[in-house]
């Protein structure tokens, strides 16, 4: 083994950050998550700065690790919780009540009552039933309706589950005041890996529309929350992310010129490139003599981390010591006996030809979504370990 990159093969391998030079002088027992926690703080500043005005609130659920929360909490950061447990993880670390929103629109009444009694005053709402829940349990919070966008350029639309259609948004405004509540503003989601702020465009038309409406109608709304959206680099070229985030601030202004606060919730924006994962090929084979794709298995898959390649949508980038030889199209899977832990099957990925079992892999851009997806232990594989540098 080479002492500088950890694979032997030093002419092919080159790592190209601070993690993969971790990675590469180290092995691991298991498939592990390594991350910068410095790299988190260059992406919240290099965000910051195109976003100006918006206040950052970032999304706890794409990684919570404490090293990150505390971090955040100590440049200033806000956060998105999703759930009780988040809520208490970023208080823990020091963060203030008031820099807290719980941002889940399907929410407990007893978790909604704690979150009331420790001093959280913010709730995202999409229905009556919420409503009735926020008035009992949080009398006079501040809500803010979440509507549904379409966003048909996002890689990963996110358009069913969360939000209400934009002609119910009037009536909820109504019977959140006629309950006590605030209606304090809106929010929505343009979408996952929205990767050119361009594309922010049309959802921004869709909001505005109902916000001019609501202001019409006689409320005095005071929050937009524009959501995550914020792309991370898995191979198709994204903005730098100042550009990015003013030009989105741009869109923004020109439409809500007036709005007194804005909040944004990136997630994947803000950790995905501050880590990678150092895996391991488990197995190489063909199922026919004349296949004409291999299968490569890792010892990660979509229940240990990797659930985000659900429906191929987020395509990660893979390196490996033996880039350089001639490749070959290859199906990826993962390692458990469920056959829906195929990662990459309709659009085969290129890997070396040369590539065999016990070879080292690394799947770069990987903070994200990845730790906190993987299971408590599915077929017996242990969870995803996680190391902060």
């Amino acid at each position: 083994m080479n002492a500088v990159t950890g694979f032997g093969r030093p002419e092919v391998f080159t790592p190209v950050s601070r993690v993969e030079s971790y990675i590469a002088a180290h092995d691991f027992a298991h498939p592990t998550l390594v991350i910068e926690v410095d790299a988190v703080e260059r992406q919240y500043r290099a965000l910051s700065a195109g976003l100006g005005r918006a206040h950052i609130h970032y999304a706890v659920k794409a990684n919570p690790h404490t090293a990150i929360i505390e971090r955040l909490v100590a440049l200033g950061s806000g956060f998105d919780a999703a759930s009780r447990g988040e809520i208490e993880l970023v208080l823990g670390q020091g963060a203030s009540v008031e820099h807290v929103s719980f941002g889940n629109t399907i929410k407990k009444a007893s978790d909604i009552r704690w979150a009331h009694n420790v001093g959280i005053t913010l709730f995202a709402a999409d229905a009556e039933e919420e409503l009735d829940k926020l008035a009992e349990n949080a009398p006079g919070a501040r809500v803010y309706i979440r509507v549904i966008v379409d966003n048909p350029e996002a890689d990963w639309p996110l358009s069913r589950k969360f939000g209400c259609a934009s002609d119910k948004v009037m009536q909820l405004l109504g019977f959140a005041a006629a309950k006590g509540l605030v209606p304090h503003g809106l929010s929505f989601h343009v979408g996952s890996q929205t990767r050119e702020a361009r594309m922010w465009t049309n959802t921004l038309d869709q909001v505005a529309a109902i916000w001019h409406r609501a202001q019409a109608a006689g409320f005095d709304l005071q929050l937009l929350n524009i959501g995550g959206g914020f792309p991370a680099f898995y191979g198709e070229a994204i903005e730098a992310p100042t550009a990015y985030a003013r030009s989105v601030m741009a869109l923004i202004e020109a439409r809500f010129p007036n709005v007194p606060q804005i909040m944004a919730e990136p997630g994947r924006g803000m950790v995905a490139e501050a880590g990678a994962i150092a895996a391991e090929v488990v197995l190489v084979s063909r199922k026919s003599d004349d296949d004409l794709h291999r299968w490569v298995y890792l010892d990660i898959g979509r229940f240990s981390g990797l659930a985000e390649t659900e429906g191929e949508a987020i395509r990660y980038q893979f390196v490996t010591p033996r880039d350089g030889d001639d490749t070959g199209p290859c199906v990826l899977a993962g390692p458990s006996c469920d056959s829906a832990d195929v990662m990459y099957e309709k659009r085969p990925i290129q890997l070396p030809l040369s590539l065999k079992a016990g070879d080292k892999i690394v799947i770069r851009n990987c903070g994200a979504y990845t730790t906190t997806y993987s299971s408590v232990g599915f077929n017996g594989f242990p969870p995803l370990d996680a190391v902060v540098i």
